[in-house]
């Protein structure tokens, strides 16, 4: 593929999920990153810029502190929306709706996050249930990394025939670790004061077919999230049946407490150990040891990172927008290469 006919990417914020974002797209071959835009002037957008990222002001305010920094600006938000195929928008929540004016006035193509409404674009996605309605279209959301995990374990459960209702615990980490010393709880527990929580009619805005309900609570780490489920199946199953409907899943890695990854602190280690870029977890790292099936009753408990889950999927997402790519089984395969999705050791045997 020549460079003129890569997809074209420019990412508008450049945080948390935005710079994992911009360090995936330089990894696939039919995509180009042509820049990022900002509002900040520290350290991480210094990175972007050493690292050869274009820089844009993602507004006029923003420009004279980024000047005066040292950093080099190639221009605004709408030139960048101008050079582009794709934006990816990974501001924070509201702030996407707004943008996503100017994305629809210059023609762009454009994905939002999951703290933006369903109602903002009208199509939600995760790459395994929603990729062929993606496909050419204006523009898409990225669902939360919450609702992503829930998206990815129900619909193996739903292609397998085995789901008939879902009920799950969100125990949720408080902040991000790179900010948690402006924020978040300490020796305490926050129940959520929305029940159900919002992850429920989140993931049934990418798949309407799913009966899932969710609570949540907030809790003092910044690791990741844990879930905990309960299904109802349609039948009398064998855990071995579930394992192996979950292993239909290339983004759910079956994990084992025995091997001494038996909390969120140690995976997060082992992917710092196997070289994974900001010790990512992309995927729903779910312990197969502690799955139970009881007649027609199935529990289980997984890992989410919320800093990481979204990355691949953002990454399908921008190949769906683009069109060049209709089937979701070639997209989802490249992408899992180039990020190395699947190619894990996990001690005491391979995860396949």
């Amino acid at each position: 593929m020549t460079a003129a006919d890569r997809i074209k990417v420019g990412i508008v914020g450049y945080g948390v999920i935005g710079r994992r974002v911009a360090e995936a797209v330089l990894l696939q071959p039919d995509m180009a990153l042509t820049g990022v835009a900002d509002v900040a002037a520290d350290w991480r957008v210094a990175q972007a810029v050493n690292r050869g990222m274009p820089l844009f002001a993602a507004n006029a305010e923003a420009r004279p502190a980024m000047e005066g920094a040292g950093l080099s600006i190639s221009g605004g938000l709408a030139e960048l929306v101008e050079a582009v195929d794709v934006v990816v928008d990974c501001t924070p929540k509201r702030r996407g709706a707004e943008n996503a004016q100017l994305y629809r006035r210059l023609g762009k193509s454009f994905i939002v996050q999951g703290g933006e409404k369903h109602e903002v674009v009208g199509h939600s996605f995760v790459a395994e249930s929603s990729y062929a309605g993606a496909v050419g279209r204006e523009a898409t959301r990225v669902v939360s990394c919450n609702t992503t995990s829930i998206v990815r374990t129900l619909g193996a459960l739903k292609r397998a025939g085995l789901l008939v209702k879902a009920r799950g615990t969100l125990l949720r980490r408080t902040t991000d670790p790179w900010e948690s010393h402006l924020g978040g709880i300490v020796n305490t527990l926050v129940p959520e004061p929305q029940l159900p929580s919002h992850q429920g009619p989140d993931a049934r805005a990418v798949d309407p077919d799913l009966d899932v309900v969710t609570i949540a609570v907030q809790v003092p780490e910044t690791l990741g999230h844990l879930h905990a489920w309960s299904v109802e199946l349609t039948r009398p199953a064998s855990k071995e049946e579930i394992l192996a409907a979950f292993a239909s899943s290339s983004r759910i890695l079956p994990v084992d407490s025995r091997t001494g990854l038996s909390a969120l602190n140690a995976i997060k280690e082992w992917m710092a150990d196997e070289g994974r870029p900001h010790a990512n977890l992309y995927e729903v790292a779910l312990w197969s040891d502690l799955l139970a099936v009881e007649g027609r009753e199935l529990f289980y408990s997984y890992m989410v990172d919320n800093q990481a889950i979204v990355i691949p999927e953002t990454i399908d997402a921008i190949r769906a927008l683009a069109g060049h790519t209709p089937d979701p089984g070639t997209s989802i395969a490249l992408t899992n290469r180039t990020l190395g999705i699947g190619s894990l050791r996990s001690p005491g045997r391979i995860i396949k």
